[in-house]
């Protein structure tokens, strides 16, 4: 139950979903004959769906995640562990395993493997299968990561977790039976400190390894005058890096209130 909750109730908290009830109260006030009570709510409305979706408030949000850990250099390491969310299964019409953004998880770690930043990999991640099906998510990766040159004796699995504390949870004995005194997070930068937080709640010590950025240093362009004018508009991709970002705030407040963070 705490899972199907902690899916549905920050619907209702993301800016879509707060303005689609903000907009029902609308109609509810308007209905009994408080017009002007209704253009509260439709004003906010308008307004949170206006700066969630502009540019200047998405970078603001983003980058106060996405910089807490930004890389230096990365030291070796016993092993890379690496979180799912990264994947979709092979399932008709799909050819193969496939990738979102999140994808570059997976693009990482293969790239730290081959730099022999450490000698194995822990993938960790299940599947819900009421929401997204096919096989677990730890599958899937090893699945990429063989096709990119890591054999499959460098792999450890962890296939039940359907969220980052049980992600942490279940790698903590994997580590603890294969003698791991550190180790490399890989997840993407916005989701790194949250899970920083849990896994040090369970007493480990994860050295960060970020990756999927989703903003980065701009140059002087993008002072220009046209540059404002357009960061000024709304924008769905903007909406939907705003609503990732605080799908994270909301987590580390789940999180804290649970006692996992």
């Amino acid at each position: 139950m705490f899972l199907f909750l902690s899916k549905l109730l920050p619907l209702l908290i993301y800016p879509v979903g707060l303005a689609i009830v903000l907009t029902i109260v609308t109609g509810v006030l308007i209905l009994r004959k408080r017009s002007r009570l209704g253009l509260i709510p439709l004003a906010l409305a308008f307004l949170i769906l206006w700066v969630s979706s502009s540019e200047g408030f998405n970078r603001w949000i983003v980058t106060s995640l996405e910089w807490q850990n930004r890389p230096s250099v990365i030291p070796t390491a016993d092993a890379i562990v690496v979180l799912g969310g990264a994947t979709s299964s092979q399932m008709s019409p799909r050819p193969w395993v496939e990738v979102g953004d999140e994808g570059d998880r997976v693009l990482y770690a293969a790239k730290l493997y081959r730099e022999q930043k450490a000698p194995r990999i822990v993938l960790t991640g299940g599947r819900i299968a009421w929401r997204d099906g096919g096989t677990a998510e730890a599958i899937d990766m090893a699945t990429l990561l063989e096709t990119m040159g890591v054999p499959r004796s460098a792999l450890l699995f962890e296939e039940k977790a359907l969220n980052t504390h049980e992600n942490a949870v279940n790698v903590k004995p994997i580590l603890e039976a294969q003698r791991v005194q550190k180790f490399l997070l890989v997840t993407s930068a916005l989701h790194m400190p949250r899970s920083l937080m849990i896994f040090r709640k369970l007493g480990m010590d994860p050295i960060p390894a970020p990756t999927d950025f989703r903003m980065v240093e701009v140059g002087s362009s993008q002072d220009s005058v046209e540059a404002f004018l357009l960061s000024l508009l709304p924008d769905a991709d903007q909406l939907r890096l705003t609503t990732r970002a605080l799908k994270e705030y909301i987590g580390i407040l789940v999180y804290r209130l649970q006692g996992w963070a």
